[in-house]
């Protein structure tokens, strides 16, 4: 992050509307020095909430790019969401009854996306849609994407000769302490949406009998929190979705 580049951009962008300091620290709730700070680029003092209320106030939009050891971050974090998915698919087939499909890719009426884990246990006739996510970012898109993925779940799991009773979400976080605080600061319509966590979910995949929305916490140094080995993935081959 250029702090001085960014404090002449919105600058620039003040001085373009025509607004005074003061009418810019007005709307986003923050002195007039502290507007002044900003724009010398003398961002070491100010907090990162505080950027995004300024550049909000002036109809802008802070992006804050992390770079590491001029490595691809990207590749970082598809290997933290392959050791996710590797845990937990490893889980699944520690448990009879359940088959799965990884990267689910769904195209219907328009609305596309992809669903990590899908798990079919056909005694029970339960549905089990998996999110992994390496970093909770927009909690507002994930509950979005996760209502979607349940209403078109029917779909999906029909096109593969699966007869659902029961659609159930399961939303596993890695365990960080972005995250926990992510999900502290969201606690109230996270958990309206998902209210139970991930410690009852081995008794529960013994069993799938009931509906079930959960938001948990994979240690992903850790595996699974699991002490024995896990157990060889068991998948099914993926099939072809019908587009509409």
């Amino acid at each position: 992050m250029d702090d001085h580049r960014i404090g002449a951009v919105l600058r620039a962008i003040r001085q373009r509307r025509a607004w005074r300091q003061a009418d810019v620290g007005a709307r986003a709730r923050v002195s007039a020095s502290t507007i002044a700070r900003v724009e010398r680029g003398a961002l070491d003092a100010v907090r990162i909430g505080t950027l995004r209320r300024v550049t909000d106030a002036l109809g802008a939009r802070l992006e804050i790019v992390v770079r590491w050891q001029g490595a691809d971050v990207g590749r970082l974090l598809d290997a933290r969401h392959a050791a996710m998915h590797e845990a937990i698919a490893g889980l699944l087939a520690s448990f009879d009854g359940w088959v799965f499909e990884p990267e689910v890719s769904f195209s219907i009426y328009g609305e596309r996306g992809i669903i990590d884990i899908l798990a079919w246990h056909p005694a029970r006739r339960t549905l089990l849609v998996i999110e992994l996510k390496t970093e909770i970012v927009d909690v507002s898109g994930l509950l979005g994407s996760m209502d979607q993925r349940r209403r078109l779940a029917w779909r999906i799991a029909r096109d593969r000769g699966w007869e659902p009773n029961v659609v159930s979400i399961w939303v596993v976080v890695a365990d960080s302490r972005t995250n926990r605080r992510a999900v502290a600061a969201h606690a109230g319509v996270l958990r309206a949406k998902l209210p139970m966590d991930g410690r009852g979910m081995r008794r529960w995949l013994r069993d799938p009998a009931e509906r079930v929305n959960v938001l948990g916490f994979l240690p992903v140094r850790h595996g699974i929190g699991i002490r024995r080995p896990l157990a060889p993935v068991r998948r099914v081959a993926a099939r072809r979705t019908s587009r509409g």
